[in-house]
């Protein structure tokens, strides 16, 4: 076995991506095809911008067996692939790793959607032209990796794994995932769950006042 593929045993890194869908209605831009009624993109990325060509040879997108050539294949950033369609159905997002990763292909599994299952964030109703965005955050877990692979990551700043800022996201397609904001969202909980806590408590008083 060469130095370059020599394992170092005990050693992990997990690298964060974020997968999934972007859908934009077609309204009002001479659709005529009942077929084609969302224009959408389903994609593969790295957060913060992170090119992860480095160390993904290439992506392989299955669409439904309807479309023209269903297995896409993209060996270049951005991996993504964009069509349109009227139905929502599962595409299998495969990735294989550059040959000096010795790493196996990885798959992972998206529902397409095309349309809003519930209101905005503010409880009005979705707007006809606002996209419908589906993506899932993960992270892709190197155990025990090539001694060539973590020099890569090394050399790519990519050892720790960083959450950005939200402030810090430009990107339209970015979902919002960061350490800040999963500290919001522990808040908000905490919050709701005092706020249960009062009401089940003032219930519980009123229960033993009838009594």
């Amino acid at each position: 076995m060469s130095s370059a593929s020599k394992r170092l045993k005990g050693v992990s890194v997990a690298r964060p991506i974020y997968y999934g869908s972007i859908a934009y209605p077609l309204n009002g831009k001479k659709v005529s095809d009942a077929d084609h009624t969302h224009r959408w993109t389903v994609m593969l990325k790295g957060l913060n911008n992170e090119d992860l060509s480095y160390y993904i040879k290439k992506v392989v997108f299955k669409l439904h067996e309807t479309y023209p050539n269903p297995l896409r294949t993209v060996e270049q950033p951005p991996f993504e692939i964009s069509e349109t369609g009227w139905g929502e159905f599962e595409i299998t997002i495969k990735i294989y790793f550059h040959t000096m990763t010795m790493e196996k292909p990885v798959q992972l599994y998206h529902h397409l959607r095309l349309h809003p299952y519930e209101d905005d964030l503010n409880g009005q109703p979705w707007p006809k032209d606002k996209p419908v965005m589906s993506m899932t955050y993960d992270e892709l877990v190197f155990n025990e990796p090539t001694e060539t692979l973590y020099q890569a990551f090394s050399d790519h700043n990519a050892l720790a794994l960083n959450l950005p800022n939200k402030k810090s996201i430009k990107d339209s397609t970015t979902p919002l995932f960061s350490a800040q904001l999963e500290q919001e969202e522990i808040e908000r909980l905490d919050s709701a769950q005092r706020e249960i806590n009062i009401q089940i408590a003032a219930l519980k008083q009123k229960l033993a006042a009838y009594d």
